[in-house]
């Protein structure tokens, strides 16, 4: 892509995503305490973060945009990073809308499982993703762009498509099977690389994404307290999945010890029994809101 003259000042431009992947992000960034505010520019949002300005566009324009420089960073999937083979920098996998691009036909087309090996009509909307595929295949394959609602093409249009898919409930629905997973994608934080050549830029998105990196990682955790008896604190610690060390406290008049520790979330249900039965009690469980290593 031809490259943007840069024109704004040194406020980072930072792009949010329409569509499924916007509230995901601005309940990211609200948790992270960057707070997006909705304005009479409904496209322009005001945003608390110093020295940056935002826009609201489509994923894909996102990543023209990053391509071009007319943005410094911004949040999109990987999928359309991969489809317009876009030179950006990723900065952060959040991990949020995590999605597949996969292959899809109905039953009737496939063979055991297996597309046939005759010709077929492939649609997709991402399409330097569908011709690769086509190549790899060299059935002499005939691609058909969509503009949404993909999978509705089989059978009378289409024979396969080439879609995204999070349960893959809409390709069930409409008669699909999934043969084949084509890529992973997520929505992610990327930055151009003409902003990360910037240091003040450079800087304000590294120090964003460790923000939104302490919020993800604190979705995943949980804070435990515990008490215990002197003689069984080492029994307790050995059982605590900490990211380091517990915090461990006397307890008033010598009565034991008090035990913190961020654990992960996932953990508690076989946690909480291996800990009372190494002697601990009181146990304590937190939410956090933040967690930084």
């Amino acid at each position: 892509m031809t490259p943007i003259p840069d024109t704004a000042d040194s406020a980072l431009r930072l792009a949010i995503p329409k569509g499924r992947m916007h509230e995901g992000v601005v309940a990211l960034l609200a948790d992270a305490g960057v707070r997006i505010t909705a304005s009479a520019r409904g496209y322009r949002p005001r945003v608390s973060l110093p020295d940056t300005e935002t826009k609201v566009l489509k994923p894909q324009n996102i990543v023209e945009m990053l391509d071009a420089g007319s943005r410094d960073a911004g949040f999109a999937g990987a999928d359309w990073v991969e489809e317009l083979n876009a030179d950006v920098v990723e900065i952060l996998d959040t991990g949020l809308d995590a999605v597949r691009i996969v292959a899809a036909a109905p039953p009737a087309v496939l063979d055991d499982g297996a597309p046939p090996a005759r010709p077929l009509v492939v649609a997709s909307e991402f399409e330097r993703i569908a011709r690769r595929w086509i190549d790899r295949r060299n059935r002499d394959d005939r691609f058909l762009r969509s503009y949404g609602a993909t999978e509705v093409f089989p059978p009378e249009d289409a024979d396969c498509v080439i879609d995204v898919a999070a349960s893959g409930a809409t390709l069930e629905a409409n008669n699909l099977v999934v043969f084949e997973t084509l890529m992973h994608s997520s929505t992610r934080l990327y930055a151009s690389r003409r902003a990360m050549e910037t240091p003040e830029k450079r800087r304000a998105i590294e120090d964003l994404a460790l923000v939104l990196r302490s919020v993800l990682e604190a979705r995943k955790r949980v804070m435990l307290e515990v008490n215990v008896a002197p003689d069984r604190l080492e029994a307790v610690v050995a059982a605590l999945p900490c990211m380091r060390e517990p915090t461990v406290a006397l307890l008033h008049a010598g009565a034991g010890y008090a035990v913190k520790a961020a654990v992960p979330r996932d953990a508690l249900p076989t946690l909480i029994p291996a800990i009372k039965a190494q002697g601990g009690a009181d146990i304590v469980i937190s939410p956090l809101s933040q967690v930084t290593p």
